[in-house]
């Protein structure tokens, strides 16, 4: 039985989001505050946390940052639930390592749905190893079993999101990937108006793949449409690799 860790300051919410989780089969252990929630993430290791950001004693963005930094909990997968539903406040929740973002008011079946797409999307069997899929192409090779890139001869660490997002781009090379197809395929659930989720991870694979993340050479927007994922044959030459400047691109991972 999966094991969920809420961590909000709202009894209410808390307990009403609780006996949802319950009752779809998850076990559920409740935090009041950032401290306490950061030492039962650290004491129980759960599959999952939600996160609200508004805490008392230490704030969420704050929590989830520790998380990340912290080998233990590193890899768990943070659901983000609050009342901040700005743009700014969604891109900083994921600069702090956040791997979905639900603004109160919300649906419980919505919340459900991104607890089951998160658990399954960050099992230890990464989605792209259970398929015959490309995993390799010219410069870019994907190792799912650890979360790695490949990438001119060097190995580039990818968190999970990064790893399934390049691997839907790869899937595709050379094509233009719309959206609502990248956040069906990555994040599991219907698409809506809301793309800065992905902008926010594209904007990370770009600072630890591109040279000059700010003029992207392989990781390229098409405005109006969606990404592309522009990648050398397989006939690569040393012009390629020194003009990718490798110490720039390892020095950002």
């Amino acid at each position: 039985m999966p094991r969920i860790l809420v961590i909000d300051d709202d009894p209410a919410i808390a307990e009403l989001v609780a006996i949802n989780l319950e009752m779809a089969g998850y076990e559920v252990t409740l935090a009041p505050d950032g401290i306490v929630g950061q030492a039962l993430a650290l004491q129980l290791l759960p599959d999952l946390i939600i996160l609200d950001l508004m805490l008392p004693k230490v704030d969420g963005f704050t929590v989830c940052q520790r998380l990340r930094r912290d080998e233990r909990t590193g890899e768990i997968p943070v659901l983000m639930l609050t009342a901040l539903g700005q743009t700014q406040d969604k891109v900083e929740g994921f600069n702090a390592g956040a791997d979905d973002y639900l603004t109160k008011p919300f649906e419980l079946e919505e919340m459900l749905a991104r607890v089951r797409a998160l658990l399954r999307r960050t099992d230890r069997i990464p989605q792209a190893a259970k398929h015959s899929e490309i995993l390799s192409y010219g410069v870019l090779t994907l190792v799912p079993e650890r979360f790695e890139a490949i990438w001119f001869d060097q190995t580039v660490k990818l968190t999970h999101l990064e790893f399934e997002l390049l691997h839907c781009l790869l899937q595709r090379h050379g094509q233009t990937v719309a959206p609502s197809e990248i956040l069906k395929e990555v994040w599991g659930y219907d698409p809506d108006d809301d793309i800065e989720t992905i902008r926010v991870h594209i904007r990370h694979l770009r600072t630890k793949m591109e040279p000059d993340p700010r003029h992207p050479r392989y990781i390229k927007t098409v405005y109006g449409a969606g990404y592309c994922l522009e990648l050398p044959g397989n006939g690569k030459n040393s012009s390629e690799v020194g003009e990718t400047d490798l110490s720039d691109v390892s020095d950002q991972v």
